[in-house]
């Protein structure tokens, strides 16, 4: 910053020379909460910067924010610190005159106002804050380019819907307010209506939830808090869904604009131009966050050009109608929720809102369909990434399907496509309620019906739901003979099948697991789920007691999956071979697997691929000695099954190794250290047991220890043979 001849003062000096008391910025009339971190970076931008503008939604707290930053940095300019409010001034030829009189300047000469204004700051050291100058973006830019040019000692602090796009302007976009701070200020401001009233629990959770539903938006969240008068938290958050009638009533002496949600948002839509209202009327369409080729293609046509859009979306980007954030699938948008109801109010008036609802769902439809396909390849966990970040807006999708009879089976197909997400990225419980949902109405037995029936069979298999999974895939087996449909019947016997290895029925599960594999290669059929359908039969075949087979066809899954880059079902074969691994004898190279299973668990934040790696984790643990570990795995492990359904689904066979480590540990520790230690391992999130499982435990030094199913310690059937009778066969199978 250029160094002036006349420097003010050191506020620090203990004997700094009298300065005097200017500014127009008003005293505060109540607490102001929060924005530390945010105070903090706009002071650190004006020691750098000459003009910092800040910029933001309707109702972030703009004006407060700039105004408390001018009354902190007082003390540095000799000159004062000036407010000018630009909101009330309509003819862009006053404004001139309004930043005049906000600087007290009183001039009867014939000068034009802004030469008084040069002159008047040309020696000052002086912060300028300019608030509410959006209407007038074009000559408020204009008049402080020349000021800053002429007046070496003059700052520039602006709030507004956009940025003024003069040389050398630093850009802050003030966000919504932080979870804590929100709830701290509709508290603050509750007490001033209500200062009679304590919170109860119940308040508070209505009051994080109520400050959630409105984003953080400060103006949002007083006007809430001003209906505190006559309702009650539970009241008010009731009554969110007409939100522009609730947020009125804001106090006397706020600009217009400040005195109802309505008002502060439609001063925005008033500024765009029809281009810019049509785009933010149809963008209302998308719940959460959308990408720019969604925008395209569900908004452009008819009088918006689809290759406009971006030019327009960068214009409501630059008004702060849109916001952009950056995320693991790339550049995304969305509209606060305000925001967006407001754009969902006028799509309804042009009577457009249907069409474009079903141009949503068609794109949403087809994104689902892209992704399953995807599912089996080296893109998985991209796709599990996409899924995750545009999962609002495919269940708008569906939601939007179920509202027509004739396009319920639009809502099956979009369900039942999704099974790779249901069943591969922890989201067993709200498949089930998609897939129970879509079959609510009687729709004829499509693809579509089928399919949902068998992901449902699958999704309550998971769970460890036998009366669920029967009922499903029974139909799914009656229907798709009728129909003559081989590809929903490989998938129900493949499915049966499945039910039958958590059901402890190795010989039927083989059965079915076999015949299903025989179907899949008459379609042709090859993805993750025939992959998974190997995987499962090597369960079997490891439950009947040749842990060779199974190893050798996960051998196979191994191959296909590297070919191929799929990882997901890659995880179950690892786990089979770790189990046989650490049954002959090799607990590092079981540790090693079950490592790389815990890895692809957490990539896909599969929830039942983790509980099983540390459950067998947790045996290997104490077969190399440190058994207060093995009580920690098993008790991490125990707090996920919740999560996933039944835990173990029940199973004697899965829940072997549980039982043997639990004998064992119980055995070396006793009673109160294993309680002690499943309770340790209870108190991890998920997160933390993987990260404490790949890091190696809590540092107990290991010593190798009698495997069990080896020369030094019990089989899994509880006796003790010696390795060449197993090796060989001789003396009965190897039973898991």
């Amino acid at each position: 910053m250029r160094r002036l001849q006349h420097p003010c003062p050191n506020p620090d000096d203990p004997d700094p020379r009298p300065t005097p008391s200017t500014g127009n910025v008003p005293a505060e009339l109540n607490r102001f909460i929060g924005r530390a971190d945010e105070l903090a970076a706009l002071g650190g931008l004006l020691e750098e910067s000459r003009l910092v503008t800040v910029v933001g939604v309707a109702g972030v707290g703009k004006t407060r924010c700039v105004s408390r930053v001018a009354a902190l940095m007082e003390k540095r300019y000799c000159d004062g610190v000036w407010l000018a409010e630009l909101s009330p001034v309509h003819d862009p030829g006053l404004l001139e005159h309004a930043v005049a009189e906000a600087l007290g300047l009183t001039d009867h000469t014939g000068r034009p106002p802004r030469t008084a204004l040069v002159e008047h700051l040309r020696d000052r050291r002086a912060l300028l804050v300019l608030d509410g100058f959006e209407h007038l973006v074009d000559g408020c830019a204009d008049l402080v380019r020349e000021l800053l040019r002429r007046a070496p000692g003059l700052q520039v602090l602006a709030a507004g819907r956009r940025p003024l796009l003069v040389d050398g302007e630093v850009t802050f976009t003030l966000a919504p307010m932080c979870d804590e701070d929100a709830v701290e200020l509709f508290w603050g401001r509750a007490r001033s209506v209500r200062p009679d009233r304590e919170p109860t629990a119940g308040d508070r959770a209505a009051a994080r939830e109520l400050c959630h539903r409105l984003d953080g938006i400060p103006l949002a969240l007083e006007l809430a808090a001003g209906r505190l008068r006559a309702l009650s938290v539970d009241q008010v958050l009731l009554r969110l869904d007409d939100r522009f009638r609730l947020l009125t009533g804001g106090s006397r002496g706020a600009p217009p604009r400040h005195r109802a949600l309505r008002t502060a948002i439609g001063w925005s839509h008033e500024l765009c131009t029809p281009a810019q209202r049509l785009l933010w009327a149809r963008l209302s369409v998308f719940a959460g966050q959308f990408d720019l080729e969604a925008a395209e293609y569900i908004c452009g046509g008819d009088g918006l050009a689809a290759d406009s859009v971006l030019d327009v979306l960068e214009e409501l980007l630059a008004q702060s109608v849109v916001e952009r954030e950056d995320s693991a699938v790339g550049t995304r948008y969305r509209l606060l929720e305000s925001v967006r109801e407001y754009g969902a109010e006028w799509l309804a008036a042009t009577g457009d809102t249907r069409r474009m609802r079903r141009r949503h769902r068609d794109w949403f439809l087809g994104l689902a369909t892209w992704c399953e396909l995807d599912w089996f390849s080296a893109r998985q966990a991209e796709v599990a990434a996409r899924i995750d970040s545009e999962l609002p807006n495919l269940r708008r999708a569906m939601e939007c399907s179920m509202e027509s009879p004739d396009e319920v089976h639009l809502a099956q197909h979009l369900a039942g496509s999704l099974w790779f997400y249901w069943a591969g990225c922890g989201r067993l419980s709200e498949g089930r309620y998609w897939l129970e949902h879509v079959l609510e109405e009687p729709t004829p037995y499509d693809a579509s019906r089928l399919k949902v029936l068998w992901v449902l069979g699958y999704v309550a298999v998971l769970q460890g739901d036998a009366v669920a999974a029967v009922s499903a895939l029974q139909e799914c087996r009656e229907e798709a003979e009728r129909a003559g449909d081989a590809t929903a019947m490989a998938y129900a016997v493949h499915r049966t099948g499945c039910l039958a290895i958590v059901t402890d029925d190795p010989p039927r599960a083989e059965e079915l697991l076999r015949e299903a594999l025989g179907r899949y290669r008459e379609i042709g059929e090859l993805n993750s789920n025939v992959v998974m359908a190997q995987v499962e039969l090597a369960m079997a075949v490891a439950f009947l007691g040749d842990l060779d087979a199974a190893a050798a066809i996960c051998e196979e899954v191994r191959e296909v999956c590297e070919d191929h880059g799929e990882r997901w079902a890659l995880a179950y074969a690892l786990y089979v071979l770790a189990y046989a691994a650490l049954r002959r004898g090799r607990p590092e190279q079981a540790r090693q697997m079950l490592g790389e299973c815990l890895s692809i668990g957490r990539t896909f934040d599969d929830l039942l691929s983790t509980a099983l790696s540390l459950e067998l984790l947790a045996l290997v643990t104490a077969v190399e000695g440190d058994a207060r570990e093995a009580a920690v795995l098993q008790g991490a492990a125990e707090r996920i099954w919740p999560s996933v359904g039944l835990p173990l689904f029940g199973s004697v066979y899965f829940g072997r190794p549980r039982v043997e480590c639990e004998e064992q540990v119980r055995r070396e520790l006793g009673d109160t250290a294993y309680e002690a230690g499943l309770r340790a391992g209870k108190r991890l999130d998920r997160a933390g047991a993987v990260e404490r499982a790949l890091g190696g435990g809590g540092g107990g030094a290991r010593v190798h220890r009698d495997t069990p199913g080896t020369d030094g310690g019990p089989a899994a059937g509880g006796t003790r043979r010696p390795a060449a009778s197993r090796m060989t066969g001789r003396g009965g199978p190897e039973r898991w």
